[in-house]
């Protein structure tokens, strides 16, 4: 299977080496895999790290943002940007294992199923903070009660997916969050595998609770009002 490995990263100067290498472990024995980290407009050491990687992993692509766009569209970029046809996507923290990878891949053969367009990570053991948990738990059964995404963790940054089913989705910030609900909603099927989740080794979280809750409110709400305007017609041709 062929695939590309798309990770947005934003002032990970200290985690992006280690990403790199873990990122090689799992998918060096892969038919083809690339790696695509998408420097969202870092202000740290980021991008001169993954410059310095380049030379040692030709698997290695790295695309930059002059200025911040956000996590939603580093990972547009880097998946427009992608030449496979599977998208795998990780969050530039390291929180997310890519030994996990191969998983998905695995659980996407046992499936072998035209219809099946994502397989989305489920932290089912967050190694995080007791707050961020709630707040997650919390954020989850809400999206859930209005969207029946049957998802149980969407906001997991670790992703299987097709690329041509996610370029032809809208799209709008944040829709990282949302991507299950949006993949549905399309007309594909989507589903959760369990995966490892770490504690993160360097830096600090980028989003404050209190941001993401507002920003959450909103993006629902849009997410909502494209459900009830979205139509999926069985077309014919009359001969």
């Amino acid at each position: 299977m062929k695939i590309s490995v798309v990770v947005p990263v934003h002032n990970e100067t200290d985690n992006v080496e280690t990403l790199i290498a873990e990122i090689h472990q799992a998918l060096h024995s892969q038919d083809a895999y690339e790696m695509l980290f998408v420097d969202d407009g870092s202000t740290d050491d980021t991008l001169l790290k993954l410059k310095q990687a380049m030379q040692s992993y030709p698997a290695l692509r790295v695309l930059q943002h002059q200025n911040s766009c956000g996590q939603s569209r580093a990972i547009h970029s880097g998946v427009t940007a992608a030449q496979y046809d599977w998208i795998a996507t990780l969050d530039g923290d390291g929180q997310n294992d890519p030994a996990d990878i191969p998983n998905l891949i695995n659980a996407l053969k046992e499936h072998d199923s035209e219809q099946l367009w994502m397989l989305a990570g489920f932290r089912h053991r967050r190694n995080d903070t007791g707050w961020r948990r709630f707040s997650s738990r919390f954020a989850n059964a809400i999206r859930q009660a209005f969207l029946h995404d049957q998802t149980p963790d969407s906001g997991c940054g670790l992703k299987l997916f097709r690329r041509d089913k996610f370029l032809a989705l809208p799209y709008f910030d944040h829709i990282h969050r949302f991507m299950p609900a949006m993949i549905r909603m399309a007309g594909g099927n989507v589903i959760s595998v369990k995966v490892n989740h770490r504690a993160r080794s360097h830096g600090q979280s980028k989003y404050g609770t209190l941001d993401r809750l507002t920003a959450g409110i909103v993006d629902l709400l849009g997410v909502i009002w494209l459900k009830k305007r979205h139509s999926l017609p069985i077309v014919s041709e009359v001969r």
